[in-house]
């Protein structure tokens, strides 16, 4: 028997809509599932705090949730869905005031939302995560909204442009002025 004759096909994130539209509530879950991880990314990026993050992301899924209907696929689900995600972080950053530092222990509390190799990382790499979100903390709103949908969320500059209802251009000039003042920063910090 052939690889190709046993391998399941993933469904498409539309196929999932359809099969939710149906009455297949597991097919949201999916989605959920599917998209959580990135969801988490952006949100912590937003925010500097594992909690908000958290709160962040639970508000976003139940505003999709609930908004559902209104999707109408003019981009995609997870583009969509990161778009909802955003705009509750950045809402809940404005209500509870952006956190100023960020702890250690808050930073590798949760472990099981990290993938891959993360959990087991060295204080050398847990230090640059400090650092870099340090780092993020010197952008205006807009700028670590665009750089971190590119980076962690590794959304394409077109999907950015509709996260954010702007045009690709806004979106290019966001993200070079915001990698201008991350080299700016860090280089500030390099020893001579």
């Amino acid at each position: 028997m052939s690889l190709a004759t046993t391998s399941l096909t993933v469904p498409s994130d539309e196929e999932l809509l359809q099969r939710f539209a149906s009455g297949e509530r597991a097919a949201l879950e999916e989605l959920f599932r599917r998209y959580r991880q990135p969801a988490y990314r952006v949100a912590f990026r937003l925010l500097g705090h594992e909690a908000d993050a958290l709160d962040a992301v639970q508000e976003g899924f139940v505003k999709a949730l609930t908004h559902l209907a209104g999707f109408q696929g003019r981009s995609s689900f997870k583009t969509w869905l990161l778009r909802v995600v955003s705009n509750a972080a950045l809402d809940l950053g404005r209500q509870r005031g952006r956190r100023e530092t960020l702890t250690l222990e808050g930073e590798l509390g949760h472990p099981q939302l990290l993938t891959g190799d993360e959990s087991g990382f060295s204080m050398e790499q847990a230090d640059l995560r400090v650092l870099l979100d340090r780092a993020l903390d010197t952008l205006s709103d807009v700028q670590r909204q665009t750089f971190v949908l590119y980076a962690d969320a590794e959304l394409t500059y077109r999907e950015i442009a509709e996260v954010m209802g702007a045009s690709i251009g806004t979106v290019m000039s966001r993200l070079f002025y915001a990698r201008q003042k991350l080299k700016a920063f860090f280089s500030e910090r390099t020893v001579s």
